[in-house]
């Protein structure tokens, strides 16, 4: 018999690289998908709860449990309405996006004093006269949302500040848009719709640095192996004369940001304690105001705050409505 290579797969995924550490712990958006319809912010932002169950109608059509009872997991965000406090207006040039001006709130939350640099504007009006006037230059308008985490159950005053897109509509009725919601506090129920799809963009669990059996999956060596076991065997051909980046390696492993495409949002309510389990979530508490119910789960520990955007490529078929969650459950699992 001849000589047969031996199946040896390639150990680990290097579509995500390189594996650093991410630069904050609240997703950045990149791309902001088109929007028909009237102007209304393109995304929203959140806390992570926890997760739980629920016994959910499956509507999804062609399916072959269409109609039946299913059992689905299910992630909790706490999600207290954000305080747009400023709008930003943009140009395009030959190098893209460029800001033009930007219009801050005439008056600013007690948390805000928390932030360098951050005061009321005494020229409102004077900045929007401003935006008004170079309505035939500006291409798109972003608000600067703030998060209340003193109504969520985050052990935090400090507020997280964000950039959103405005979709929808002609400028004109974004600017009336923008206006109208600067200074005052947007919800979940104004922005996402029950039933609908959005991408949920969050920064993972961080896990510290970590061996390449570990972080990258390779076999771990027999106990007669030289020099190591929880190793790769060798670090490649002697030329080229380097350790080329296909090699798994020891480093940082999790606190990478993540985007997932086409999460599901089963529920937007108002009362928390519909959903929080007996005792509060393990290492977070209690949900108490506003909150959004996620099939599936969203990347992120605990506490995290996870960032929803309207759906980059959403799924061909939309369902019309929200569909029916027949039972939710809020057994504590801390007595499991």
């Amino acid at each position: 018999m001849g000589h047969r290579k031996k199946h040896a797969p390639k150990r680990g995924s290097l579509a995500y690289l390189p594996r650093g550490r991410a630069s904050r712990p609240i997703g950045r958006i990149r791309y902001w998908p088109e929007y028909d319809g009237k102007p209304t912010l393109l995304g929203f932002a959140a806390y992570k709860a926890g997760m739980t169950y629920a016994v959910v109608v499956d509507d999804t059509p062609g399916s072959l449990n269409y109609g039946k009872e299913v059992v689905n997991p299910v992630t909790v965000l706490d999600a207290p309405p954000l305080f747009i406090c400023a709008v930003r207006a943009y140009t395009r040039d030959v190098n893209g996006l460029k800001t033009l001006t930007e219009a801050w709130a005439s008056s600013l939350p007690k948390d805000f004093e928390r932030i360098p640099g951050v005061k009321e504007n005494e020229d409102l009006e004077e900045d929007l006269k401003r935006i008004e006037e170079n309505l035939d230059r500006i291409v798109e308008f972003r608000v600067l949302a703030a998060t209340q985490p003193r109504l969520a159950g985050v052990p935090k005053k400090k507020p997280d500040i964000m950039e959103i897109k405005v979709g929808g509509g002609t400028i004109k009725e974004q600017f009336e848009y923008v206006k109208g919601i600067l200074g005052k506090t947007v919800s979940a129920k104004d922005v996402l719709r029950e039933g609908g799809f959005v991408d949920v963009v969050a920064v993972t669990k961080g896990k510290g640095f970590q061996g390449p059996v570990k972080r990258w999956g390779v076999r771990i060596l027999q106990h007669k192996a030289r020099k190591t076991k929880r190793g790769v065997a060798t670090l490649g051909p002697w030329h080229p004369a380097k350790v080329m980046y296909t090699v798994p390696r020891a480093g940082q492993m999790g606190y990478h940001q993540r985007t997932e495409f086409n999460k599901r949002i089963l529920k937007i309510g108002d009362d928390g304690s519909e959903v929080t389990p007996k005792g509060g979530f393990l290492r977070y508490g209690l949900v108490r105001g506003e909150y959004i119910l996620i099939k599936g789960s969203v990347p992120g520990p605990s506490k995290r705050l996870i960032r929803l955007r309207y759906p980059a490529r959403p799924p061909k078929i939309m369902p019309e409505a929200a569909p029916k969650i027949v039972y939710l459950s809020q057994e504590s699992p801390q007595g499991k």
